[in-house]
């Protein structure tokens, strides 16, 4: 029994928020999912990042470069084949649990954050690509993505919904959600077929506010999960009552809260800090390597049902953050900007590095 099996047990479902071709040929990501990790998650930074690390797709640029001369379609050659992988490692456990987890996460260009109808056909062009039934395309949950959202769920894609950090994105999220699933059961289509996640991003809640809060403030530490708990409720709330069970009884499946970004960036904050406080059912934790080795040290408390503990106390610190001057819808929505900046930054230097690699290897 593992500490992620533990996790299991008590209903939440651990995800690695880390992919590169070496994990998965080196047969590491198999070892994990033996240890009790059910999912994977990508994101632009992550496929920066191991593209520019050694020499794992040297040949694969060498081969594309003499046909393909865009960078992006050569990064996206790059991803499909790592999503495909990873996709086929994790495939016993989405046919195990019936599609409730082994799914791989591959995210649309950031660039299109704010273009709904380009979103859309990107959605369906990265689905059509990777040619998996595991696969997650990750949309951001921008106020011009939460209707591309609704289209790709009434689609039939699967739908990882990301960059969430306010409880009003969150219920967007989930309405937009909800209706497409009733225009897929209109049009004909199976709901029990399809599946979403709702990324609530949690440790840059607590990094943003923090940064407005003077040193030693009481409420410094506290709002990230406070929002987490609020948005888990949130969540029991809109997937209950009659409309939801209508859909429900047609094999439709709840849109569960993934937590992202759940590394402590404060070295003052336990390194389990956004583990401990947010277990509970129906929930996945998508967990860096550096926080899954934490576990395995035998750090962390988890309890069950820590995310239902303490609602009141989680509701107080929200309303008082406002009496301690901070605004944080505002908040919110610098997260929310900076997340969409940040990742197409990154999406910029994996096209930077491509081009880089390919001079390198073409010369």
């Amino acid at each position: 029994m593992t500490p992620l099996k533990q996790l299991a047990e008590q209903g939440q479902s651990v995800w690695i928020d880390y992919l590169s071709r070496r994990l998965v040929h080196d047969g590491d990501l198999a070892g994990l999912v033996r240890d009790g990790v059910v999912g994977v998650t990508s994101n632009p930074t992550i496929f920066q990042g191991a593209i520019a690390e050694g020499d794992a797709y040297d040949d694969q640029i060498r081969e594309l470069s003499a046909t393909e001369s865009d960078p992006k379609e050569i990064f996206l050659a790059l991803a499909r084949d790592d999503i495909r992988a990873a996709c086929d490692v994790l495939r016993p456990v989405w046919d195990a649990g019936n599609g409730k987890d082994g799914w791989v996460s591959l995210e649309v260009d950031p660039n299109l954050a704010h273009d709904t109808e380009a979103t859309i056909a990107e959605a369906k062009r990265l689905h059509a690509m990777v040619e998996r039934p595991n696969v997650f395309i990750k949309i951001p949950a921008t106020r011009e993505g939460l209707p591309a959202i609704e289209e790709t769920i009434a689609a039939g894609i699967p739908v990882n919904v990301t960059l969430i950090f306010s409880l009003e994105r969150h219920r967007e999220a989930a309405e937009a959600y909800v209706r497409g699933l009733q225009r897929l059961v209109e049009s004909g289509g199976d709901p029990s077929r399809i599946a979403s996640v709702a990324s609530f991003f949690v440790s840059r809640v607590d990094t943003e506010t923090d940064r407005r809060l003077p040193e030693g403030h009481p409420l410094r530490g506290k709002a990230a999960v406070a929002n987490a708990k609020l948005a888990y409720q949130l969540f029991r709330d809109r997937f209950s009552g009659p409309r939801w069970e209508a859909l429900a009884a047609q094999g439709a499946r709840v849109q569960r809260p993934l937590w992202a970004s759940t590394s402590t960036k404060n070295p003052a904050y336990s390194s389990t800090l956004y583990v401990d406080e947010l277990i509970g059912t129906d929930t996945v934790n998508t967990l860096a390597p550096a926080s899954i080795d934490a576990l395995h040290r035998g750090e962390g408390t988890q309890r069950p049902n820590t995310v239902t503990e303490n609602v009141d106390e989680a509701l107080r610190v929200i309303r008082s953050l406002a009496d301690a001057g901070v605004d944080f819808d505002d908040v919110t929505e610098t997260l929310e900007r900076e997340g969409v900046a940040s990742f197409s930054d990154s999406f910029h230097d994996a096209l930077n590095t491509i081009e880089k690699r390919r001079a390198e290897i073409t010369s």
